[in-house]
This record gives structure tokens, sequence and C-alpha cells, in this order.
């Protein structure tokens, strides 16, 4: 009899356990969870455990298997994996912040005032410093030569980059300090001369030899300047930034504050190729944790195609006697391609024009050969020729692209390329479809830092004003599934993070956002204005 009494104890304890729910940190339920995972499944909620997803499944299967002491009711909102920007300039865009904006201004002399007034506030500031002008919304569409700015500013160094960061115009005391004179010549950049006398307008490498000039910023600025960037970039879903191109102190710094924890945004950090950078990671080796991924290096290959630095195989339409220019030799892009691979990084190189792309991606093919994993990556891969293109599949070659660029650009670039170029440019589905896949960025603050006017970009091929009405290019749209995955699994794939990252799975990083509509459904006109209503990184709502 006490051994039956026993075993009916038994039993009755087992049944409890069995109904007994398991304790987690958070649920969130009743949604319309887009996974992203491999069958791009739509889930109803899921419990969160430890900064990762434990499971993903209908909201009365996870109710009914779990407690947790919070627990958000969707309320049939939407949730996707946290958004990854596969390109930006996370730290500059934070230190940009405290300088002159010139951005959508249209006219020269509307950006002299704007100088002027940001110098008003900003009167103890050692130099002045914009960023942001495009010569292309001015009436003359010319680009500035620096006379009103030395007339403003006679004893004060002025450099005011344009949008795309590769042109810049600075007064005579900014020359002077460079050591800048019409018989500058600089391998990769261009002092542009008149009447044989600076004009001010420097290109691509020759920027180097004035802003190296610029003090540098206090510890204290830096760290305000990563927070500043990390409060803006979460208000629009992004839980990763790809930052292409740092230095080992930016790093270390980002490093230092992830760990303290005040900055929880996810960084990739591309390297900047100095001696003193490549001396410090080969040594040290590829880096990897749930924070942060240091694996890559950022090269510059060319310039860019709004200020004619893009490097072209053929002339320039609106300028014959310009191709534009590569900013080192092949031999020294073939060296450093070696380097890198002998020491297991990945290289990421900025290519903008068909000449530019056609060199470096038959360096990676020399170097990578076929049937790699190394995820090399083409950043921007803006005009590529046909006969290129097939050379990202051959070699395993990951496009990184920049949907917005599209659109920014279009209403010009035909000025550049002509009208048969053209059609090789912003070739996103082509590009995708080599290797099965696409990393999209923003190249934010040459772009909005808003990952959704980026996916509008890819999906409709138009502007804010939903222009053109036939759309830019069409057939070289995404579909919004294909545009998607561009900003979470595919941007984490490329960054050698797809196990940790980029979907709703379990065993991943609890990163998600809560939207007010549906990106797959929404009017393609309305995409833009979905708003993001939170963001969370492992399982902690950070906006």
């Amino acid at each position: 009899m006490k051994r039956i009494y026993t075993i009916l104890c038994s039993v009755t304890l087992l049944l409890a356990s069995c109904t007994k729910k398991q304790n987690v940190d958070l649920i969130v339920h009743n949604g319309l969870v887009y996974t992203v995972n491999e069958t791009f499944d739509q889930m109803e909620a899921f419990a969160i455990k430890d900064g990762k997803f434990l499971e993903v499944n209908s909201s009365d299967y996870i109710l009914k298997k779990y407690s947790a002491p919070s627990i958000i009711d969707l309320k049939g909102k939407f949730i996707y994996p946290g958004l990854i920007d596969a390109h930006a300039h996370f730290y500059m865009y934070g230190t940009g912040l405290k300088v002159a904006d010139l951005t959508g201004l249209t006219s020269f002399g509307a950006l002299v005032k704007a100088v002027k007034t940001h110098r008003k506030s900003h009167p103890n500031q050692a130099w002045v410093l914009g960023r942001g002008w495009d010569q292309n919304l001015w009436p003359e569409k010319s680009f500035p030569e620096k006379t009103m700015l030395d007339d403003a500013f006679p004893d004060t160094p002025v450099l005011l980059t344009r949008i795309d960061g590769h042109a810049a115009i600075a007064n005579q005391k900014a020359l002077d300090m460079g050591g800048i004179s019409a018989d500058t010549n600089i391998l990769g950049g261009k002092v542009i001369l008149e009447n044989n006398r600076p004009t001010g307008l420097l290109i691509d490498n020759a920027i180097d030899q004035v802003s190296s000039k610029i003090p540098e910023i206090s510890n204290e600025e830096s760290r305000q300047a990563l927070l500043d960037a990390q409060e803006n970039c979460f208000a629009v879903g992004l839980t990763t930034i790809v930052d292409a191109g740092l230095d080992k102190s930016t790093i270390d710094l980002i490093e230092s504050m992830q760990k303290e924890g005040s900055l929880k945004m996810r960084v990739y950090a591309m390297i900047n190729p100095t001696e003193e950078n490549k001396a410090y990671y080969f040594e040290k080796g590829p880096f990897q944790n749930e924070s942060l991924t240091v694996r890559s290096f950022k090269i510059y290959g060319d310039g860019a195609l709004g200020s004619r630095g893009a490097s072209l195989l053929a002339p320039y339409h609106d300028a014959p006697d310009e191709l534009g220019l590569l900013l080192n030799t092949p031999e020294n892009f073939l060296s450093l391609a070696e380097e890198i691979h002998d020491h297991g990084f990945q290289m990421n190189t900025h290519c903008i024009g068909d000449s530019a792309n056609r060199t470096l991606l038959n360096i990676y093919g020399k170097v990578l050969m076929e049937d790699n994993d190394q995820r090399w990556r083409i950043e921007h891969a803006q005009v590529v020729n046909p006969q290129d293109v097939e050379k990202f599949a051959a070699y395993n070659i990951i496009p990184s692209v920049q949907p917005t660029h599209a659109t920014s650009d279009m209403y010009w670039a035909e000025d550049r390329l002509g009208h048969e170029r053209i059609k090789h440019a912003y070739i996103y589905k082509d590009l995708m479809d080599q290797n099965g896949l696409v990393a999209l960025g923003s190249d934010f603050p040459v772009e909005s830092i808003n990952p959704l006017f980026g996916f509008h970009a890819a999906v409709a091929r138009q502007d804010a004003n939903n222009w053109p009405a036939d759309r830019f290019q069409a057939e070289n749209s995404l579909t919004r599934e294909q545009a998607l995955k561009g900003m979470t699994i595919w941007a984490a794939y490329a960054n050698f993070e797809e196990t940790i990252k980029g979907s709703i799975e379990s065993g991943k990083l609890a990163d998600f956002i809560i939207t007010d509509r549906d990106l797959m459904t929404a009017p393609e006109e309305s995409l833009r204005s979905i708003q993001v209503e939170a963001t969370f990184v492992g399982g902690e709502k950070v906006y």
C-alpha cells in the first residue's frame, strides 16, 4: 500500500511539474512577427531569456508555456528583426552633429550664410567646419570657389565637405595651414586650379592634407558623439551599424563603452588601413563578440560620381577630359589585398566607377580564387560594366549597396554617365542575382539615417515624392522580402554574424523593432512614413 501511495505521489508531482510554466524575462505576443528565417515564416509571439530569443511560436503556445515579469501585448502590431545598416559612418555622424549642416541648401550664397550663423553659435571653435553641400542643387550646378569664404573668414580656417565626403571647399587660411598651393600633387587627389591658383576645391586625398590639421576632439566629445548617434539610430530601428572606416582608438572607445553598458548599439567595425592599425590588428587577428565585430579593413578604391572622382572606363559624359581617379595604384591595392587575406580579414572596398569596380574585382579574383567563404565586399558597386557583373558570383563577392544613392543621384547621374552607361549603374537586382543576396545600407550621413527610406528606394525606385511615376530603372528594384533580408539576415551574413543575429529565431540575440504599419503590405507611397514605435536590443527596450 505504501508503495502504491509513493507511486501516486510521484505521478502527481510529475504532472504538476509538466504544467508549471517556465520563467523567462519577457514575453511578446498578439502580433505579426516576421521572423526572416530561412522560410520567411510569420509568427505571433516569442519568449526572451538572457537577452536571446528562447522560442518563437503562436500566442497561445507561448503564453501557456512561459511566464514573465514583463509581457507585451502587441495588439496586432508588427515586429521585425532589428535593422542592420550595412554601410554607414556612425562615429562620423555623431561628430558631425556639431558642425554646420549644409544639406539641402540651394545656393552657395545660402551655404555661406549658414556657415556664418553656425559660427556665431560656436565662436570659440578653432576651425569652422560643415558638411552636406551639393552643387547639383544650385542653379548653376558648378563647383564653388573660395572668395566668399575668404571675405567672411580671413583669419579662421574653414573646411566644408560635400555631401559624399569626396570633395571639400576650403578658404585660403585652411589651404595655407595644409600647405596647399598650385604646385601640390597628391596621389589619389586633386587641387582644383583656376588661372593657376587654387580655387579652394579639393578632391579626395587632397582633402586629407588640410583636414589633418584640424585639432582632434576630446575623449569626452567622442563619447558624447557616439551616444548622440546611438540615440538617433535607435529611434529609426537600427540595432547594428557597420561603421565603414575607424581607427583603433575609436574602436577601443566603442568596446569600452559597450562593456560599461552606456553604448548598447552593436557595431561591425571596418578598420582604416593605416600602418599603425595594420600592425596592431594583424597581430591580434579578427575579433568578435555579441556587441562588436572587428574583422575587416575599409579601402577606398576611387572617389564619388557627384564630384567626378569616380574612376570610369571612358570619360565623363559631361566632362570629356575627365576619367576620375583611383585613390591608389593597382599594384598597391594588390599588395594590400594579399596582406589582408594572409591575416584572415575581409577586404571591403569603396568602388563607385566602372573602372574602380573592374580593377578591384580583378584583384579580388587573383587573391581569393573561386569557391571561397571569405565574404569580401565591394562597397557601393555603383557603376559596374556588364562584363564584370559575373565576377561577384565567380569569387563569392558580396555587393554592399545603398538604395537611396540611386534615388538621390537619379536627377543628374545620366549627365555624368550618358544614356547607355547609366543602365549599368545602381543595378541592385542584377547584383543580388549573382550570389542570391545583397547587403543594404545608407552611407549616412551622406544619406538619411532612416533605413525605411532605403527600403522604399529599393522597392519603389522613387524619391520621397514618389517620383518618377514610372520608377528609376525599375528592372533593378527589389521585392519587399528581398529588401528586408538585405537589411537583416543578408547584412548579418556579410558581417559573419548570421548565426547570432539578423532573424527572430531561437538562440539568436533578441534584437527587434515594433512598427505601427506593416512594411510588407503598406502602400508603397506610405513606406517612408511608417513609424518605429519601439526598438529592443538584447530584449531591453532602448527606444
